[in-house]
């Protein structure tokens, strides 16, 4: 059996919830009165601007919420979107013990700001998993670009045979592999564990 040495990990979508998706910008406007349609257009023609670490969460809501006459109050906006962010704990409880059993270095390759990306480390409690964070707002480049994957690989030095990476965006997965990383997309955590399971990575769960 392979013997792998690391686990790249996606945030969103896998180890928790979307930070600033679709559906939290649909329930922000419904929150704070706002035309969701004009908001979702300025959102997109920024958004990965902020993503790539080139503008501060400031910024980036200057352009996108507070334009022209918006009477939202910035600090109730700001906790709402803070407060979109939940852990999966059974997940990451599950890559935990992953980690522990097998010695494995585990690599967060997110696309997420800055202010975002701190606050879920926290609250989330990443720490105790992660042991270094390519995010693209800390390399200023983002998912699809192939450099986040190099950045990754060259930070922690292990073959990309040696690693598993795991997605839940698919056009993600398929571009990792092509620099020879296993990829899995992740539809649900019982999926991922049958397929890690199958590279002869298992663990277990407290409350399973």
């Amino acid at each position: 059996m392979k013997k792998y040495k690391a686990l790249f990990l996606d945030i969103g979508g896998v180890l928790g919830t979307n930070g600033w998706d679709r559906g939290a910008r649909t329930r922000a406007a419904a929150q704070f009165g706002l035309d969701l349609a004009e908001m979702d257009e300025r959102h997109h023609l920024t958004f990965d601007t902020y993503e790539e670490g080139k503008l501060s969460l400031d910024d980036y809501l200057n352009r996108v919420i507070f334009f022209g006459e918006c009477t939202v109050d910035r600090k109730e906006f700001k906790e709402f979107m803070f407060n979109q962010s939940k852990p999966y704990p059974e997940v990451i409880e599950f890559f935990r013990n992953l980690k522990s059993k097998y010695g494995l270095k585990v690599v967060a390759v997110s696309n997420e700001g800055r202010e975002l990306t701190v606050h879920r480390i926290k609250v989330m409690d990443l720490n105790y998993l992660i042991d270094f964070y390519i995010a693209s707002s800390f390399v200023h480049f983002r998912k699809p670009d192939l450099d986040i994957y190099k950045i990754a690989l060259d930070a922690t030095q292990v073959e990309p045979h040696e690693i598993i990476y795991i997605d839940d965006r698919e056009m993600f997965v398929q571009i990792a592999e092509t620099l020879g990383i296993k990829s899995i997309h992740h539809t649900s955590l019982d999926s991922t564990k049958a397929q890690l399971s199958e590279a002869g990575l298992t663990a277990t769960i407290s409350n399973l």
